[in-house]
C-alpha cells in the first residue's frame, strides 16, 4: 500500500506539472518559442524514440555514464575501505580530499580536454571525478558505523584483520556503498549530459540538446531532450532502489518495505 501511494502521488505530481506547463503556454503567458506546450514536447520525446541517430547518441551517453561510474566505484570502494580501516591514512589525506571534493567538475572541462583531448576519455574522466566522492564517503561512514561488538567477538575467537573485514565490516558497509552508488549514478548522468552540452562536439544526448538550441523550433527539441534525460535518471534510480531492497532487506529503512 505504501508503495502504491507513493506511485500515485508521483503520478499526480507529474500530471499537475504537465497541466501547469500546458496551460501557461496555451494561455500565452509565456511565448511558445520559449516554452512550447507540454503536449508538443511529450509528442516530440515519443517521436525521438524512433530516431536511430538520436538513440545512438543516447547509447553513447549511457556508455560514458557506465564507464565513469564503474571506474569511480572501482577506485572509491577500496580507497574508502583503506581510509575507514587505517585512521593514520585517513588523517594523512583528509586535507587533500576536502580540497578536491568541492571543485565543480564542469570547471575542469578545459583542463581535462587539454590533457586528454576531446571525446569519450574526457567525459569518462570527469564523470569518474564527480562520482567517486559519494561512494568514497559512504564507504568510510559505513565502515565507521560497524558494530564494534561483532568485530571484537571475531577477534576474541582468533580471526585476523582480513577475516573481520570480510565477515563483518563488508556486509555491514555494503548498504552504505549501494546508497553511495545510487547517488553517484545520478551525479554521473547529470555530468555526462552537461559535459556533452558544454563541449559541443562528439555524440550523445547532451550534443542533441546543444545542437537543438540553435535549430528551428529548438525549444521543443531541447525540452524533449531534457525529458529523455530526466526519464533515464528516473529509470536508473528506480532500478538501483529495487536492487537495494532485494539485496539488503535487513536494513531498518527496508524492513516492511515491499520488494
Amino acid at each position: 500500500m505504501r508503495r502504491r501511494r507513493e506511485l500515485g502521488l508521483g503520478a499526480l505530481g507529474v500530471l499537475l506539472a504537465f497541466g501547469v506547463c500546458e496551460a501557461v503556454s496555451r494561455a500565452g503567458i509565456v511565448r511558445e518559442s520559449y516554452l512550447p506546450p507540454a503536449s508538443r514536447v511529450t509528442a516530440r520525446a515519443v517521436e525521438l524514440a524512433g530516431d536511430p541517430v538520436f538513440l545512438n547518441g543516447v547509447a553513447a551517453t549511457l556508455r560514458a555514464w557506465a564507464l565513469g561510474l564503474g571506474l569511480a566505484c572501482a577506485l572509491a570502494v577500496p580507497a574508502g575501505l583503506l581510509l575507514g580501516s587505517v585512521p593514520v591514512a585517513d588523517a594523512a589525506v583528509r586535507a587533500v580530499v576536502e580540497f578536491l571534493r568541492p571543485l565543480p567538475s564542469v570547471a575542469l572541462i578545459p583542463l581535462v580536454s587539454l590533457l586528454l583531448g576531446s571525446g569519450t576519455r574526457t567525459e569518462v574522466a570527469l564523470i569518474t571525478y564527480a562520482s567517486v566522492w559519494p561512494v568514497l564517503f559512504n564507504t568510510v561512514y559505513g565502515l565507521g558505523g560497524t558494530d564494534p561488538l561483532a568485530k571484537d567477538t571475531l577477534r576474541a575467537f582468533g580471526f585476523g584483520r582480513l577475516s573481520v573485514l570480510v565477515r563483518v565490516e563488508l556486509p555491514a558497509t555494503a548498504p552504505f556503498i549501494a546508497a553511495g552508488i545510487r547517488i553517484s549514478a545520478a551525479v554521473a548522468l547529470v555530468l555526462a549530459v552537461a559535459t556533452e552540452i558544454l563541449s559541443g562536439f562528439g555524440e550523445g544526448l547532451g550534443i542533441f540538446i546543444a545542437q537543438a538550441e540553435s535549430a528551428t523550433d529548438g525549444a521543443r527539441d531541447v525540452l524533449a531532450g531534457v525529458v529523455w534525460a530526466g526519464g533515464l535518471g528516473l529509470v536508473i534510480n528506480e532500478v538501483l532502489e529495487r536492487a537495494e531492497r532485494r539485496l539488503f532487506p535487513w536494513t531498518p529503512e527496508r524492513r516492511g518495505a515491499p520488494t
